[in-house]
């Protein structure tokens, strides 16, 4: 069983030494490509700066809208307007026979490729640092049109539905909303022969026989039923695999396929049957990037990758087989696993595994975490993105501080820690400034201010997860603070980023 958690370190540090070059084969298909190195400079410079996090706003995409439209390079259209009245907007570029679409966040929680989306637009609008060739032939061979994000409603609030509560990647049939009947109706228009549909899984697949977490999941939705594969659905599967080949290159066995069941009411699998070669990316899980800013990267990426090979017809040189050796996503993984910890009753003992998730709540543009046990049992297939092997280590209760601090700037981070390492997992302030009730904080404590906090008493299948790991003395060895594994060991600059908030 192959064994790793992929991090950061290993996006910026793969290079390939494959040049830019026409009419060449190489490891990522036939004529122009970019090379790793290339492709990690391009996103460096024309990252997009306002767009730093996963809560932004239609207003944020609306005035970066606005900058686009000033240049020459973009045909900016508003096409719609949502159920409370927020502009959708498509952006045109190229004049090319070759007609793609892209449309993302129509879950308004799913906001990674539009922030890739807008990597891309800096980079068309680019000129003169040896890139040109590539604009040209985008430009002269495709017609792109970008939706970037066709359900604001849902994005203002982070939500997966639209202010109807109706999810728009369930309204292809029926068209029953304002904005699946706007992509319905630009569908008709443009005609595409190429499709692109992006969204966000969430971070807990991981690919079948490994403990990698899915970072990428790809798919060729089916067209019908029983999901043949004609020429159209061929062509979707052909660029995957040419996707795949350049993911590995940064993300080695970390992409997996989407579940294919054939859905009619889904917008991928339309776009299939309407004969557009359709690709679905989820953006996934990678540890060490909350934000997904490194995985906006590889969305970045692998869609300027396809869209120069579209352009070339090089896609057609891939076998589509290839499409089959990608598994389809599992679903074992949690924030924390914690294998053979003692847990029982004084009266019945009991040594189990612990599987602990995360939830978000969001808060304006940003968010707090409550942590719930989300699995006990014999959990050997279970993987956490976080584990601690807990043989001889027991279940110890955590304290609330005697002592209330005074107000809540006497909190430091190294209060706090010392606090949480003397088995405090709470403390209370005798006052808060009615601005801080509620106030989002990353302490390594529980903050509260009213005597309702209560740390974890036991183990329970969706209880809470504010305890204590201990050796069979009493010593403390971790924390879990809100569903966060804390090493009591480590110094306070390694501890994990926390996302709690005043009680």
């Amino acid at each position: 069983m192959k064994f790793f958690i992929l991090s950061l370190g290993l996006l910026a540090a793969t290079t390939c030494s494959n040049p830019f070059t026409g009419n060449s084969s190489s490891t990522v298909g036939s004529g122009y490509h970019l090379d790793t190195a290339q492709l990690n400079s391009l996103h460096a410079t024309f990252k997009e700066p306002a767009l730093y996090h996963r809560r932004f706003k239609h207003t944020d995409i609306d005035s970066l809208v606005q900058v686009h439209r000033k240049s020459d390079i973009f045909g900016v259209t508003e096409i719609g307007k949502s159920v409370e009245g927020r502009s959708i907007y498509e952006l045109e570029y190229g004049e090319g026979d070759k007609k793609v679409m892209l449309w993302s966040q129509m879950h308004g929680d799913e906001p990674t490729a539009t922030m890739a989306l807008f990597d891309l637009f800096n980079f068309l609008e680019g000129k003169g640092d040896g890139f040109d060739t590539v604009r040209t032939m985008l430009r002269e061979n495709l017609n792109i049109h970008f939706i970037p994000m066709l359900n604001p409603d849902g994005a203002e609030r982070f939500l997966r539905r639209n202010a109807q509560s109706i999810d728009l990647n369930r309204d292809a049939r029926a068209g029953q909303t304002v904005e699946g009947k706007l992509l319905k109706a630009r569908a008709d228009a443009i005609k595409p022969r190429y499709g692109f549909n992006l969204h966000d899984q969430n971070i807990y697949y991981n690919v079948p026989d490994t403990k990698n977490p899915v970072t990428i999941s790809l798919l060729a939705p089916a067209y019908n039923p029983e999901r043949e594969v004609n020429e159209v659905r061929e062509g979707a599967m052909q660029i995957i695999v040419g996707m795949n080949k350049l993911l590995q290159q940064y993300i080695p066995d970390a992409v997996a396929k989407y579940d294919d069941t054939y859905t009619p009411r889904g917008f991928g699998d339309n776009f299939q049957s309407w004969g557009a070669s359709t690709v679905l990316i989820e953006s996934g899980g990678l540890k060490g990037d909350p934000e997904k800013q490194q995985i906006r990267k590889l969305n970045f990426m692998i869609i300027l990758n396809a869209l120069m090979e579209i352009a070339q017809g090089s896609y057609g040189s891939y076998d589509a087989k290839g499409y089959e050796d990608i598994p389809f996503n599992a679903s074992n993984f949690h924030d924390v696993l914690i294998r053979g910890l003692e847990f029982g009753s004084d009266s019945i003992s009991l040594k189990s595994d612990i599987a602990i998730r995360r939830g978000e709540t969001t808060v304006g543009r940003d968010y707090f975490v409550r942590g719930r046990v989300e699995d006990i049992g014999d959990l050997p297939e279970s993987m956490g993105y976080d584990e601690v092997q807990a043989d001889g280590m027991k279940f110890i209760i955590g304290k609330i501080a005697p002592q209330p601090l005074p107000n809540f700037e006497s909190i430091t981070p190294e209060i706090a820690f010392d606090l949480l390492k003397k088995g405090y997992i709470g403390v209370q302030v005798a006052q808060l400034k009615p601005e801080q009730a509620n106030m989002l904080h990353s302490l390594p404590i529980h903050v509260f201010a009213t005597p309702n906090f209560a740390a974890t008493p036991f183990i329970d299948l969706g209880g809470t997860t504010n305890f204590y790991i201990g050796d069979s003395n009493g010593t403390l060895k971790y924390a879990v603070l809100n569903g966060y594994l804390i090493d009591l060991n480590k110094p306070l600059s390694e501890i994990p980023a926390l996302k709690n908030r005043v009680q």
